[in-house]
């Protein structure tokens, strides 16, 4: 087997196990050897991808593994690595096709850290825990097969897995407003969904009807502008409301605010990722030319999205609804990264995934440990936890600071490099929206630390909160784990830099050629 099928694999068998456990104990040990699997799978992969013999050869605890070595050791420099086809439909060209470059690699490695985290972070959770645990790793499936896909059909498939679980675990075990959210949620990502489904057929046809392999088709390079213009916003716009693309983010705050813990962490800090790989990889890769005639509408509605999600998040009262706002704003930085269509801009869209993926994911574990305790996500209910529950405190505030783009964290990182490559433009438009959107990191200063200074500092006002406790083992872990990757990320940002550049060149090369 393909290392890369193992990704949407390890889910699937996860179910099988959780399906035949009996106990609570049985259902964690399940969740535990499954996303520790995922994580090692991952740190394979990237090691094998870079090609660094000298660790690759000690992690060769997989079947295939050695072939796998030997790819690098000849010098194999292919787009995609690791790939592998099977016909699935001949009669529309569908194959299960897998492949990964730099940019899968990454969003792979993000998508099992979040997997893992989040199975510490619903640890306590006592509601029909089997069933919750069973639709979760649904939701990996779909994620993990999105990314390893390389045929559109197949990719397509994968996002629709991904969706589906979404509404049942927000409608089942959300909290608040759950039924509207999910509701809301699944409504206007099936809208999109269609319009998807629409730009795929008419991409495939209009491509002469030979293969839905996106390589492939790449290198025919044969769809019709005039058909170009059609397509081109229905894929970019049908990724892009799962990437909260203005005006189509409205299900995104309701969505997190309602959704357990987990869910929120896979939700914000993977889920949303699919818009905007799908966007780059499909949409712009495919059809570069209307790309660049089209490109000034979206990087206006982007840009609109990265300064309404800060402003919005300033207003809100609610820990989530700030949190979703502000992922609104970071979401839409990395469309309007992508759209830049220059190598230094496109890494730092990648990089921006990456480090919005870890810091929500933070945010939203934190935000739940807190809840969990006070039984309140009102900012004006809650003061001086920093004397409570320190750990969670500090845990908050690294967060906060990733997420306002602190020097030393994987915000700086990623905001910097994505600001700089889209200056680079030296043509008025494209410098002024740089300079619009450069404005969001004072506004994300601004609500992340009325946040921080509301409710961790000051004197604790309620005396039922001076009797709460601190982090749990279970909890610490989780954070710990999140924390160690975007202070990682942060002060070693070259070999993730590096991993995701080349793949990024070759594509930005491909829209520009």
């Amino acid at each position: 087997m393909n290392i890369l099928s193992l990704f949407p694999a390890v889910p699937l068998v996860m179910m099988l196990g959780l399906w035949l456990s009996k106990s609570t104990r049985q259902i964690h040990t399940v969740m535990v050897a499954g996303s520790s699997l995922l994580v090692a799978l991952a740190v394979v992969l990237v090691v094998q991808y870079l090609g660094d013999q000298k660790y690759g050869t000690g992690l060769l605890v997989l079947s295939g593994l050695i072939a796998l070595i030997a790819l690098r050791e000849a010098g194999e420099t292919a787009a995609m690595l690791f790939t592998a086809s099977h016909v699935w439909y001949a009669p529309l060209d569908i194959h299960y096709a897998v492949g990964v470059d730099g940019i899968s690699v990454a969003m792979l490695l993000l998508s099992a850290v979040i997997v893992f985290t989040g199975t510490f972070a619903s640890w306590r959770m006592q509601t029909q825990i089997k069933e919750y645990f069973l639709w979760f790793c649904l939701l990996s499936v779909g994620v993990f097969g999105f990314f390893i896909s390389v045929d559109l059909f197949t990719m397509f498939m994968f996002y629709e897995v991904a969706l589906i679980p979404m509404y049942l675990l927000i409608g089942v075990w959300g909290s608040g407003r759950k039924e509207y959210a999910a509701m809301k949620l699944t409504l206007m990502l099936m809208g999109g969904s269609a319009l998807l489904l629409i730009g795929i057929l008419g991409i495939y046809f209009g491509a002469g009807a030979t293969t839905m392999n996106i390589l492939e088709i790449a290198q025919l390079h044969s769809i019709p502008l005039a058909q170009q213009y059609v397509w081109f916003p229905l894929v970019f716009v049908g990724f892009g409301v799962l990437g909260a693309l203005f005006p189509f983010h409205t299900w995104s705050p309701d969505g997190h605010a309602s959704a357990p813990t987990a869910v929120s962490m896979l939700h914000a800090g993977v889920l949303m990722k699919l818009g905007g790989y799908g966007c780059f990889r499909v949409a712009m890769y495919l059809m570069p030319e209307a790309a660049h005639e089209l490109s000034w509408i979206f990087i206006v509605l982007t840009t609109i999205s990265v300064v309404y999600g800060a402003l919005a998040a300033c207003v809100q009262t609610d820990l989530k609804y700030i949190n979703a706002y502000s992922s609104v704003s970071h979401c839409g930085l990395v469309l309007f990264a992508i759209l830049m269509m220059n190598t230094t801009a496109g890494t730092g869209a990648i990089l921006q995934m990456l480090s919005h993926g870890l810091m929500t994911a933070l945010f939203f574990a934190l935000i739940g440990m807190i809840y969990g305790r006070t039984h309140t996500r009102d900012i004006r209910e809650l003061s001086g936890l920093m004397k409570v529950m320190p750990f969670l405190a500090v845990g908050y505030v690294i967060a906060g600071l990733a997420n306002l783009g602190l020097p030393g964290l994987s915000g700086f990182v990623a905001e910097m490099t994505i600001f700089n490559g889209a200056f680079m433009n030296a043509d008025t438009f494209h410098r002024v929206v740089t300079v619009i959107a450069c404005t969001s990191i004072v506004i994300t200063a601004v609500y992340i630390l009325r946040v921080v200074g509301k409710i961790l500092y000051g004197t604790c006002d309620n005396p039922e909160h001076l009797k709460l406790s601190d982090a749990t083992w279970d909890e610490r872990l989780s954070v710990v784990c999140l924390v160690v990757a975007i202070a990682g990320m942060g002060l070693a940002p070259l070999w993730v830099s590096d991993m995701i550049r080349g793949s990024v060149a070759e594509i930005i090369a491909h829209i520009l050629s």
